[in-house]
């Protein structure tokens, strides 16, 4: 998901010099007086590996008909917002890495869009960026990116970069300033994977194309135990899920974001695996249950994984 407006508060959340520096001079002296990005994480085991979610940021944004339903009918989605305890008007958003612990390697899942606050999080986990041994990309929207470089130097300096070869087709023929910025100076160093490679021991690509044209979504799996990283296969936990098929403005397919969403919601539901998903609330872990023929309820985490 691109193309973020956000609050005063997220501005600071998010670490957003730029945004705080268009706002009025009196803002700025508010800003200046705040206090930096609390970092946060948040960890559960899953067999023999250890999974940690990172808050990279937040954000609110006004009209989300227009982001996560198109086309649909006012009325219906003023109800399916009510019938949620939800507002209407505006929609709030987390920016969630995941972090993973292999018995041989530290995976980070996206690399987010601020660097300090990347740090002050895993710093939260107890790791540093250069603990980073390998950096998994689920697909290349500047929210998903930007963290990677700044001021032409690595953030996670140790850290193998691994991505869609499919994605990477996609930026490279069509190129945005985040790419060109943050994964064009990579891409030599980098390995590229498709659909079904093992990444790592316990961790596996599977397709869900639609969003982006390279889209991935990535299987954990240890002791018998399994986790999906959905990346943005559903951005919104109630509109996204509710209504699989209602049409989201960041899939650069419309047709087949929804079509991807519907085959992940149910397979998640189905198998009652549970996820992570890059813009669920924080901690961003949970599960899909069924509501309906071709709907779904989002379940956060709470004390499942304790013990």
């Amino acid at each position: 998901m691109t193309d973020i407006q956000i609050s005063r508060r997220a501005a600071l959340m998010m670490g957003g010099l730029p945004v705080l520096l268009a706002l009025p001079a009196q803002a700025q002296t508010a800003a200046a007086k705040a206090p930096e990005f609390p970092g946060q994480a948040h960890t559960i085991k899953l067999g023999a590996f250890e999974v940690t979610t990172l808050l990279g940021g937040e954000s609110m944004r006004e009209d989300p008909i227009a982001t996560f339903g198109i086309g649909v009918d006012p009325a219906e989605f003023e109800r399916v917002s009510a019938e949620n305890f939800i507002p209407a008007d505006r929609s709030g958003s987390s920016f969630t890495l995941t972090l993973v612990k292999t018995p041989d390697a530290l995976v980070l899942f996206d690399a987010g869009m601020t660097p300090e606050n990347n740090k002050a999080s895993l710093a939260a986990a107890g790791y540093a960026p250069g603990d980073v041994t390998h950096l998994v990309l689920t697909h290349m929207h500047p929210d998903h990116i930007t963290g990677l470089m700044a001021g032409g130097a690595r953030n996670f300096p140790n850290a193998q970069l691994i991505f869609p070869k499919v994605e990477n087709d996609h930026w490279a023929a069509n190129p945005s300033e985040a790419y060109t910025a943050n994964v064009a100076p990579l891409v030599e160093g980098a390995r590229q994977i498709a659909d079904g490679d093992e990444v790592l021991p316990g961790i596996r690509a599977e397709a869900a194309y639609g969003h982006t044209p390279g889209h991935t979504t990535y299987l954990l799996e240890s002791d018998g135990q399994k986790l999906l990283i959905t990346g943005d296969s559903f951005n919104h936990y109630v509109y996204s899920v509710e209504h699989p098929e209602w049409h989201v403005r960041f899939d650069i397919d419309k047709d087949a974001g929804a079509a991807a969403r519907a085959k992940v919601l149910a397979r998640l539901a189905s198998e009652r695996i549970p996820c992570i998903g890059y813009h669920m609330p924080f901690p961003a872990l949970g599960f899909i249950a069924p509501a309906g023929q071709g709907s779904y309820r989002y379940v956060p985490a709470t004390y499942q994984f304790a013990g």
